[in-house]
C-alpha cells in the first residue's frame, strides 16, 4: 500500500523518526506511550535541531500522523501506545526507513554520516549500499522521498535531505559557522600546536640528556 507523499511539520517528522528509532533500539518498550515519545522527541543527543515539545504538541502531531495512516494506536492497555506504519504506507524496505528516520531526526547528512548514524537501526555494509538505497528513495515512482543537496564549498561529499516536509530550504539546511566560532577554532588549534611543540622540545631535551 502506498499513498501520495505527505507534507509533515518538523514535529511530525520528529515523532515519526522517533518511533522508527525506538522500535529498533529499545524494542522492549515499543510501541511508545505519549510520555516516552515526548522524551524521545526532546532528546538532547542525536537530534538536530533540539526541540522542546509539550505533551499536547506530541498528541496533536500523533493525530495528524494517524490521519495519514503513518501512525497506529495500540489498544488493550491502560496507557495508549503508538507504532509507526512508515514502511507499509510508503512501500519502502526497513533499510530505507532507517535512513529516512535518521534524516528526520538529525537533518541533512552525507552518505558516510548516514552509515555511521544508522548503525543502531541498520548496519550497512559500506557507503555504496547506503548510496544505493538513497538513489532508490530519490527515484521512487510514487514520489521522491529524499533529495541530494548541492555540494558545500570544501566538502568531499554531497549531503542528502528527506522530502517528507517538502523541498528543503538549501540555505537553512547549510551549516553556518560564525566568524567568532571560526576564530575560536583557529586559536584553539594554535594553542594545541604550541603545546605539542613544547612537549616535543621537552622530549628532545630528555633524550639528549640520556644520550650524554
Amino acid at each position: 500500500m502506498t499513498q501520495p507523499l505527505p507534507q509533515l511539520s518538523l514535529l511530525e517528522t520528529r515523532v515519526l523518526g522517533t518511533l522508527v528509532e525506538k522500535q529498533r533500539t529499545v524494542p522492549d518498550t515499543y510501541p511508545l506511550s505519549v510520555n516516552a515519545l515526548q522524551a524521545g522527541c526532546n532528546q538532547k543527543t542525536s537530534r538536530n535541531p533540539v526541540i522542546d515539545a509539550s505533551e499536547s504538541d506530541i498528541v496533536q502531531a500523533i493525530d495528524v500522523l494517524k490521519g495519514l495512516w503513518l501512525v497506529n494506536e495500540i489498544s488493550g492497555s491502560r496507557v495508549s501506545r503508538y507504532e509507526h506504519r512508515l514502511e507499509k504506507i510508503l512501500g519502502i524496505p526497513s533499510q530505507a526507513s532507517a535512513l529516512l528516520a535518521v534524516l528526520m531526526l538529525r537533518g541533512p547528512q552525507t552518505a558516510g554520516e548516514l552509515r555511521l548514524n544508522c548503525d543502531r537501526l541498520h548496519k550497512f555494509a559500506d557507503i555504496s549500499s547506503v548510496e544505493a538505497f538513497l538513489e532508490e528513495l530519490a527515484s521512487r515512482e510514487a514520489g521522491a522521498l529524499v533529495v541530494e543537496l548541492p555540494r558545500l564549498p570544501g566538502s568531499r561529499e554531497n549531503r542528502w535531505a528527506h522530502l517528507l516536509s517538502g523541498a528543503p530550504d538549501i540555505e537553512a539546511a547549510s551549516p553556518v559557522r560564525s566568524t567568532h566560532t571560526a576564530s575560536h577554532e583557529i586559536e584553539d588549534l594554535k594553542a594545541r600546536v604550541a603545546a605539542l611543540e613544547a612537549e616535543l622540545a621537552d622530549m628532545r631535551t630528555r633524550l639528549t640528556a640520556i644520550g650524554a
